[in-house]
């Protein structure tokens, strides 16, 4: 077994699987610049190992994650970094969408915001049974980032993923199966539906799956592509909205948010 670690991302290698866990408990593994670099980071060093064939996503403590960091998202925030916050999220999503390994997602607690999209751009999304999933930027008046568009038009189709998106609300894991945008929910417990996945796909012609997988994703990837980017300029213009900035401070205060359509 090898162990890396990071301040924000650990990872632990064992038997051709790489545990890749998202490690800001105290903040429900919200996706803050540093997290995303680490995560950048370690997903490229697996992608070029020929000893892992699967990647699991998981998140320490409570929540696989709450989303983008919110605080962050309060202050003021330059426009040049702003973009360079877009484009490491943009990185970390091509990174993991693209690889060649079997990806899969385990939620407890929340995926929700950016958390949900990264989970989206995995192959496979086991949820426990009790966990809340919601694609819940319109709360905060902005818009999916991280692919969350285009993961979610493949996933359930475009009309469905505007209701989807304009809504915000949260679901259920059985509700997310039903929609389909998981895979799985954990009715006997996380690890063990893991472990039997786990245990399945290393059981199967892994390497004709991984080559399946590759075909899709550089079919898509001009697309994707596309939707990162009208994502990252899309967020950087309703950041200036008066409907952004009330959603923020409602949040903070706790209270529901006025919205004025501006």
């Amino acid at each position: 077994m090898t162990n890396y670690v990071t301040d924000k991302v650990n990872v632990k290698v064992s038997n051709r699987v790489a545990v890749v866990e998202l490690n800001s408990p105290k903040n429900l593994n919200a996706l803050d610049m540093g997290m995303l670099k680490g995560l950048v980071s370690k997903l490229k060093e697996i992608s070029e190992s020929d000893d892992i064939d699967i990647v699991v996503l998981n998140g320490n403590g409570r929540a696989f994650s709450a989303g983008g960091d919110i605080k962050w998202l309060s202050s003021p925030i330059a426009e040049n970094e702003f973009i360079s916050f877009m484009d490491c999220i943009n990185e970390v999503i091509i990174t993991l969408y693209g690889m060649s390994k079997l990806t899969i997602t385990t939620v407890s607690g929340a995926a929700a915001g950016l958390g949900l999209s990264l989970a989206l751009a995995t192959d496979y999304i086991i949820a426990d049974k009790d966990s809340k999933l919601a694609m819940n930027f319109i709360g905060i008046g902005l818009i999916p980032d991280g692919g969350g568009h285009f993961f979610l038009e493949k996933k359930i189709g475009e009309t469905r993923a505007k209701q989807l998106i304009w809504e915000g609300k949260q679901y259920s894991a059985e509700e997310a199966l039903q929609i389909g945008f998981i895979q799985e929910v954990a009715e006997a417990g996380l690890q063990a539906a893991l472990d039997a996945r786990i245990e399945d796909w290393l059981h199967r012609p892994i390497q004709a799956m991984i080559r399946s997988k590759k075909i899709l994703a550089e079919k898509n990837r001009p697309q994707l592509l596309k939707v990162l980017e009208l994502e990252k300029y899309g967020q950087l213009k309703m950041r200036e909205t008066f409907d952004h900035k009330e959603g923020i401070q409602a949040f903070l205060e706790k209270r529901p948010p006025r919205f004025i359509g501006k």
